[in-house]
């Protein structure tokens, strides 16, 4: 299935490239390649790196040239999160939902049945509706315990200190 979304995804690419008369580049289709073997979201850097892992030097200018196009054409998602951006690999217009933590940055994709059924029902005034992604910010698990780990030991070094005066 991952396969056959890169198949149509190469497709798709392809077809733009021949309707506009644009460069038929191996830099564009390694780099569309790399996005979609990739699970989840990414950074610039992240793919990046995982050209340069592959012995594929791509400069900074085509990465983002290229994920620019591949944002127009919709082969890809890009996410405008609190402290960065990050990218999805997506050639449907299917619908997200994330959780991302205020405090590490860390970001989850959540299944929200409930609100997609609720969502698919809006009726949009002069406005055709393709896909949305719903963000919900907030701290995670993980940081809530080490948050309150750090107030346990502040409270256990003052009552020390109220003890020793």
């Amino acid at each position: 299935m991952k396969n056959d979304k890169k198949v149509a995804a190469r497709a798709a690419l392809t077809k733009y490239i021949e309707e506009n008369n644009c460069r038929k580049t191996t830099e564009r289709f390694a780099l569309l390649d790399a996005m979609y073997d990739i699970d989840g979201l990414f950074t610039i850097e992240e793919l990046a790196e995982r050209m340069a892992v592959q012995n594929f030097h791509v400069s900074r200018a085509t990465l983002y040239n290229s994920l620019n196009l591949f944002v127009k054409l919709c082969l890809v998602v890009k996410h405008r999160f609190q402290t960065e951006t990050k990218y999805e690999a997506c050639c449907d217009t299917s619908n997200h939902c994330y959780q991302t933590c205020t405090i590490c940055g860390k970001v989850t994709e959540i299944d929200l049945p409930e609100i997609a059924k609720v969502l698919y029902n809006v009726r949009l005034k002069r406005f055709r509706r393709e896909y949305y992604s719903l963000y919900f910010y907030g701290v995670c698990q993980t940081c809530q315990a080490r948050s309150k780990r750090k107030k346990n030991l502040k409270g256990t070094k003052k009552s020390n200190i109220d003890k020793n005066e």
